[in-house]
């Protein structure tokens, strides 16, 4: 999808992880597996899972979206997103993806898991979009960017329960 990332609106929101672990200890397979978001909201078809093998960029995922946010009786809404960078450094693990054409939304979205320098943990959703389907800018005010901070803060809760389970 083609897009001028400065006339994106960005977003960054974190969570912290409660744990006593250092990052290389923390079970971050949820991460990597695109596990992210609780299945009433959200399931996925991961190229890599498909392929059985670890996320590579270039690789897609097909997103299916619930709304409201339960698998039954929901909307069901298919849209693509492709992995652009892969993030394996020391202190930060994380992936980014950018929406493919016919996606909902259009923009950027990483997922990192972070060790900061006072030994705390946090993970942390950082986004560049807007609405690109016309419904969705229509109603973006009163329920594409609610909507999108609920789904959001429930990635993040996933997210921490999934990081703090082994503690």
């Amino acid at each position: 999808m083609v897009y001028d990332q400065k006339r994106l609106i960005e977003k960054s929101t974190v969570i912290d992880i409660v744990t006593k672990k250092r990052l290389t200890e923390l079970p971050i397979n949820f991460l990597f597996d695109y596990n992210i978001f609780p299945d009433y909201i959200m399931t996925a078809l991961c190229q890599w899972k498909s392929e059985k093998r670890n996320m590579c960029v270039g690789d897609t995922i097909v997103q299916q979206a619930f709304l409201p946010p339960t698998r039954y009786f929901s909307h069901k809404i298919l849209m693509g997103v492709r992995i652009n960078n892969i993030i394996n450094e020391s202190k930060r693990l994380g992936f980014s993806y950018e929406t493919l054409e016919g996606h909902i939304e259009q923009g950027v979205s990483t997922f990192m898991i972070e060790e900061l320098e006072e030994g705390k943990i946090i993970f942390k959703i950082h986004t560049f979009s807007k609405p690109q389907h016309i419904l969705a800018k229509l109603v973006s005010r009163i329920f594409s960017v609610p909507y999108q901070v609920f789904c959001t803060n429930q990635a993040l809760k996933n997210a921490k329960k999934q990081l703090e389970k082994y503690n």
